[in-house]
């Protein structure tokens, strides 16, 4: 027979782990106690809208939350939301979303169940499209579930509440959006659904569309929104302030280096998988003052270096980073990038465009930008002149930011 309250404590223990907000909390304890007694795994459910395909280490965050349910048992299931990507989720935004098209959404579901799969264990992982319930629904469907609904609840919600006292449009079919997700928790009947805080009213739909549809509502599981490398934003792809996780292995450990010492802590806790009870031994050694920040920084680097490329590869990338930042040396593999005719302006070079066609930045503008923060370094000398033009020497170096070079060849 097996220990009920002993293998509860550790669940229970594990998976309040950087949870925000679990709701209601006794109707998960009563859940796991029903599971661990009848051997009976839970189902826990994340709905994934594949309307970008690029996953960064703020995604993982919920990522990581499945993976420890998986390690206990559970059944997860991934929702990759074919029918509601078309939609867009309407959370946070303050204006109607483009609709995407089928193509565009398989296309980036394909790209999400490949990256997925760095984290979860795919033996323990359902994915399925919620095309699967949500096409079949009859237009008389569809009438009886937008009845369990009221539009006054509707408005409640932040966003739309917004942009009606802002007078600004929401149509008709974003309604339908938490209504859909809502939905798919009653076609699984899910057990436990997990999403970020800004997912709050999506998460509590499915409860109340569980109880109007019979069913034993869900416990809604929330986590935090990760803060960026800037340790102010939210991670962001367009604030340049992420980790993809399928980047390099030196770029992403140099890039976990950059981390502000505060958010160290919050990282080992929702991005890795370092023990907890060790989390918090950390925790206490910073607090003190009897480590350097800077060595835990490089243990949390090679952690999360060591989910996405494995173990070798991460202790290469930190001794590639000790022999570029405490020694001072350069990489050892800098790419080369060819002078051609489309960054010269009769014998120079235009810096702003070499930079943007060696894919050192993303556009002139931020070429200029990174100038004027002394960012950027041809053979070891600080640039000053944003719009600089000069004669490119054969195997010329140049250096942007702390981990991004090129080696110039003729």
């Amino acid at each position: 027979m097996p220990n009920i309250e002993k293998d509860l404590e550790k669940q229970l223990r594990e998976i309040r782990r950087g949870a925000v907000e679990i709701i209601p909390e006794n109707e998960l304890v009563e859940k796991l106690k029903k599971s661990i007694k009848y051997d009976k795994p839970l189902k826990i459910k994340l709905g994934l809208d594949p309307t970008a395909p690029d996953i960064h280490l703020g995604h993982t965050v919920v990522l990581q939350k499945l993976r420890q349910f998986q390690d206990f048992g559970h059944q997860v299931i991934i929702i990759l939301g074919d029918y509601t990507g078309r939609i867009g989720d309407p959370t946070g935004k303050s204006e109607t979303r483009k609709q995407l098209t089928e193509e565009e959404v398989l296309a980036n579901a394909r790209t999400y169940e490949k990256q997925i799969f760095k984290i979860l264990d795919p033996e323990k992982t359902r994915v399925e499209f919620n095309s699967k319930w949500l096409a079949p629904l009859t237009f008389e469907d569809v009438i009886n579930l937008s009845a369990k609904y009221t539009v006054a609840r509707m408005l409640e919600r932040d966003d739309f509440h917004k942009r009606f006292t802002e007078n600004k449009p929401i149509s008709i079919h974003e309604f339908f959006y938490p209504l859909m997700q809502g939905y798919d928790s009653v076609a699984l009947e899910a057990d436990v659904e997990l999403g970020g805080t800004d997912q709050k009213f999506n998460l509590l739909m499915g409860r109340h569309l569980q109880k109007e549809y019979g069913q034993e509502p869900q416990v809604a599981l929330m986590m935090p929104i990760l803060e960026g490398l800037d340790g102010v934003n939210k991670m962001s792809k367009s604030l340049n302030n992420y980790i993809g996780i399928d980047e390099p292995a030196n770029e992403m450990y140099g890039k976990a280096m950059s981390l502000p010492d505060e958010l160290i802590v919050r990282y080992f806790e929702l991005v890795t998988r370092v023990p907890l009870e060790e989390v918090r031994v950390i925790e206490a050694a910073l607090k003190e003052g009897s480590v350097n920040p800077r060595d835990i920084k490089m243990r949390l680097a090679r952690e999360i270096v060591s989910i996405y490329h494995g173990a070798d590869e991460a202790q290469q990338a930190e001794e590639a980073f000790k022999r570029v930042f405490q020694k001072r040396e350069l990489p050892e593999d800098i790419p080369e990038f060819k002078i051609s005719e489309e960054v010269m302006e009769g014998e120079e070079v235009v810096l702003p465009k070499l930079l943007v066609k060696a894919g050192m930045v993303s556009s002139n503008s931020e070429a200029r930008r990174m100038v004027k923060q002394n960012a950027v370094k041809i053979n070891g000398e600080t640039v000053k002149d944003p719009n600089l033009r000069f004669v490119p020497e054969q195997d010329a170096i140049i250096r942007v930011g702390k981990r991004r070079f090129v080696k110039i060849t003729k």
